[in-house]
């Protein structure tokens, strides 16, 4: 009897034309490190009297289908789930490497069918309906680099056999802490200690009367950009910002020998003003959670750069 094994996990992602509706092809197998998305459908306890002491069966309630995937920043696959997140991108080049660029405000986000695989059994369970509602990673000094995303999805189907067919294969680049770099207005942001990102789409479930149990959809809210910075204090031109309640332009960055690069530009960002604590002999640190906000001049919150040699998302 087979057992299943996460190392012989399979995930494949398309995207769809109709919510809700996987296509029947044009899946690409996703490199992920760890995955919770699943469906779960809980029981509602009998409330009846008159029946002794005994209970009477349950009934089963509204499903409930979403999960975090850990994925990793590379120059191929993450594109995906920067489409998830923002929209079509922008796409130039006439060869590669092609520029794609990802910018917020969207008010329509594209659904996504994933189906993870697990052979051994064999369980392949289709979410359809996927729509990402936050993404999140972390800069520090070493590590590996991973990013989380938390989607929505419509529901759960499971077979024994695949419903994406043969998946198209991405070649792996993957993007590590010692390529990152952080720059502030143009100019790099020094003492940085650790630095955290998070986007939100915060969606909005439409939890209507349906003979399956499912959602009609997720519609995206007003997005959230926020995270914190860790530094050394060394000087005080970010306290001096979050003191005079200014904007600055933070820009996080990725590249590769190779010419590959992710960059995500914060256009304008908002920092409060910190505790600064002595707690020992040991440097003094400062964290500043910061926020972000629409940019009056470039039009939007944030934008992201992914070049690589992907001709389309």
């Amino acid at each position: 009897m087979a057992r299943a094994q996460g190392a012989r996990a399979l995930m494949a992602l398309a995207f769809e034309t109709t919510y809700g509706t996987p296509p029947a092809s044009g899946f690409t197998r996703m490199p992920f490190a760890s995955t919770s998305l699943g469906a779960e459908q809980p029981l509602l306890n009998s409330e009846l009297l008159g029946y002794g002491r005994d209970p009477l069966a349950p009934i089963k309630d509204a499903v409930t289908a979403d999960g975090d995937v850990v994925l990793p920043l590379d120059a191929e696959a993450f594109g995906f789930w920067l489409k998830a997140a923002f929209g079509t991108p922008t796409t130039t080049g006439a060869e590669a490497p092609y520029s794609h660029e990802f910018q917020s405000g969207s008010w329509t986000l594209p659904s996504m069918s994933i189906e993870t695989g697990m052979p051994e059994v064999p369980r392949y369970a289709m979410y359809s309906g996927c729509v990402l509602d936050q993404i999140t990673w972390q800069m520090q000094r070493s590590g590996l680099l991973t990013a989380t995303a938390r989607l929505v999805a419509q529901g759960e189907t499971v077979g024994t056999t695949t419903s994406a067919g043969t998946p198209a294969a991405l070649e792996l680049k993957r993007f590590g802490h010692f390529n990152g770099a952080m720059t502030r207005n143009g100019s790099p942001l020094g003492n940085v200690v650790s630095a955290d990102i998070t986007y939100a789409n915060n969606l909005d479930r439409i939890e209507t009367i349906r003979n399956d149990g499912r959602i009609d959809g997720a519609d995206p809210s007003i997005a959230a950009l926020t995270g914190s910075i860790e530094v050394r204090f060394a000087d005080s031109t970010l306290v001096t910002q979050a003191i005079n309640g200014e904007a600055c332009e933070l820009e996080f960055g990725y590249s590769l020998p190779s010419g590959e690069s992710f960059t995500f530009t914060v256009h304008a960002v908002y920092l409060p003003r910190p505790r600064i604590e002595i707690s020992g002999p040991q440097g003094v640190q400062a964290t500043f959670d910061w926020q972000a906000a629409r940019d009056s001049v470039v039009g939007r919150m944030c934008t992201a750069t992914l070049i690589n040699d992907i001709e389309v998302y």
